[in-house]
This record gives C-alpha cells, sequence and structure tokens, in this order.
C-alpha cells in the first residue's frame, strides 16, 4: 500500500504463529541472551510466571515479521523510522501470538512522493490477551500517479 491508501482507523490483522522452545533457544544463541528466565526450567519454576517464557524482544521481533506477512508493505516502506514497545504480559511456550496494526496517524513530507504513518500496534495471544502494544512510525511511498 501506497502512503495516500492509507486511512485512519485502518486495521490490519496478521497470521498467527505459535512460539515454540526451539524459536527460544534459537534466539537465545543468536542474540546471547541466555538469561535463565527462557532457558533454564527449573529456574523458571521459581518466577512468578511458573515456567520458561519468552525474549520480548524475540516477541517483538515475530511482530515485525508478522506485519510483512500482511503485504501492506510490500514494496512501499522507505524506512522504519520509530518503534516503541511496551510489555504487558509474558508469552510462554506454545502461545499463538498475532499482530493487530491500527493507522493513527498520517503526515505527508515536503516530498510528495512520500508520507509518514503512525500505527498503533498491539500483539495479542490465543485467549485476545495484549501481551505487547506500542506504536510503530513508517515512511511510505507515495502513488505518484494520484499526484498526477
Amino acid at each position: 500500500m501506497f502512503f495516500d491508501d492509507f486511512e485512519i482507523g485502518a486495521t490490519f490483522i496478521s497470521q498467527a504463529r505459535t512460539v515454540t522452545e526451539a524459536d527460544v533457544v534459537a534466539f537465545a544463541g543468536i542474540s546471547g541472551d541466555f538469561n535463565p528466565l527462557h532457558t533454564d526450567a527449573e529456574f523458571a519454576k521459581n518466577t512468578p510466571f511458573g515456567e520458561r517464557i519468552a525474549h520480548g524482544l524475540l516477541v517483538f521481533s515475530f511482530a515485525t515479521g508478522m506485519a510483512n506477512w500482511t503485504g501492506i508493505f510490500e514494496g512501499t516502506t522507505l524506512a522504519l523510522m520509530e518503534q516503541i514497545v511496551r510489555y504487558k504480559g509474558a508469552v510462554k511456550f506454545g502461545d499463538t501470538v498475532h499482530l493487530e496494526m491500527e493507522v493513527v496517524e498520517k503526515k505527508p513530507t515536503s516530498k510528495p512522493e512520500r508520507g509518514v504513518v503512525k500505527f498503533a500496534t498491539r500483539v495479542l495471544n490465543q485467549n485476545d490477551e495484549v501481551v505487547q502494544d506500542g506504536e510503530w512510525t513508517l515512511l511510505m511511498k507515495n502513488n505518484n500517479k494520484l499526484r498526477e
């Protein structure tokens, strides 16, 4: 979608993804974050969660992928300008999450071939509980044919 295609209030919902132990192990290896909250079942039993949980940034990275699954950014994103994330709940192994994005702001730029779109974002689990929310701001191409 191009800048002019987005309408305030439009909502986009991604496909869902189940978080697996393999995902968490791979992310720990890539990131170097081997916090026992994520990797040690015995340690995690004595935490408020009672079991291991996924890294917040792993779930956040899933959200960026899920955003792309919607297809709305394909070939029209020029830059990701800002992402704000708030952690609202734990994601446990076996939870299934999806992303919801709502257009909350649009601003044209001084260059007619681009504009800024701001989304309110929410990652929800299989129980429709919000586990992360935030805002994403993207610089998007504009459809120059609309300006001619």
